[in-house]
């Protein structure tokens, strides 16, 4: 008995390993490919904001129109001049289709996962790692993924410094830690989930939702948000992402928000929200599963 709870613990350590901090800052030094040294904050950037929020417009755009038959309460609290955005986005998507009433009848929806290689060209999904004993990581499941392409985002509850996380943090291989000490949980299991869950609809005004919580089940609505479950890389396995954080910039589209995969724990309207995108190092092809590399800041 004693040696089958062993074994179970160590499988167990086996999987959590890949992505507990103190366990890679200590075997950092037998491997410094897992490290990306950054001279300071503001000099993490792989590929600039704009070109980030670029991308996120442009898929969440794309997972809008594809689904605007749901959008009908939404569009009722968008201005004029959104909703003509829409109508002509869709006459140019569907070949001159203006009505919108009657979109439902000329076109059928597709999954999340096909608007994302219809709008970037590749997809990625969770799938067991190649890592032995790693548990999930993240492929490339179909396409090929360019250079400084935002490939995934790190989704979860946003923490300040000074908020607490202590019982959220207990055996959990989610927290990712931010340059300046802010926290993002990205466990979709136990309180994690239920605190998530808390503050979406905390935050919900109306038909309007304010970040998406369907990548805590099994129906992810934004593709992306599958970030948690990117290993880091190893001796052999080289990192081909990067982490990059990202906050979201007042002007952001209110309708869009629907598909951010995060949420601040307190609500702070002064604060911008805090995303963690994957950038890709180098070009990714199909197949290929994705690793991570953490950086530090050296002064």
């Amino acid at each position: 008995m004693p040696g089958r709870l062993l074994r179970g613990l160590w499988q167990r350590w086996g999987r959590y390993k890949y992505r507990f901090v103190p366990w890679i800052a200590l075997n950092l030094s037998h491997n410094p490919r897992t490290l990306r040294y950054v001279p300071e904050e503001s000099k993490d950037k792989v590929i600039s904001d704009e070109d980030v929020l670029g991308t996120l417009l442009k898929v969440f755009q794309a997972l809008f129109l594809n689904d605007f038959n749901k959008q009908s309460e939404i569009l009722t609290m968008l201005p004029e001049s959104v909703k003509s955005k829409y109508q002509d986005l869709l006459a140019v998507e569907h070949q001159g289709v203006k009505l919108l009433e009657n979109r439902h009848q000329q076109q059928s929806t597709f999954k999340p996962e096909e608007i994302l290689y219809k709008t970037l060209g590749f997809s990625v999904a969770q799938a067991t790692s190649s890592l032995i004993s790693a548990g999930k990581g993240v492929f490339v499941t179909k396409g090929l993924v360019p250079k400084g392409t935002v490939v995934s985002m790190y989704p979860g509850t946003v923490y300040q410094k000074y908020e607490p996380i202590f019982f959220q943090s207990i055996g959990n291989p989610f927290i990712f830690r931010c340059l300046d000490g802010v926290l993002i949980d990205g466990n979709d299991k136990g309180i994690s989930k239920v605190v998530y869950r808390s503050c979406n609809g905390r935050d919900r005004l109306g038909p309007l939702k304010m970040s998406d919580s369907t990548w805590l089940t099994s129906e992810i609505h934004n593709p992306l948000a599958v970030g948690q479950y990117v290993n880091n890389c190893s001796n052999d396995r080289a990192a081909n992402v990067c982490y990059q954080e990202f906050d979201v910039p007042a002007v952001f589209p209110i309708e869009l928000k629907q598909y951010l995969p995060n949420i601040a724990y307190s609500y702070d309207k002064q604060s911008p929200l805090r995303c963690v995108v994957l950038v890709a190092l180098r070009d990714i092809s199909q197949g290929e599963e994705l690793f991570s590399n953490y950086y530090t800041i050296v002064s």
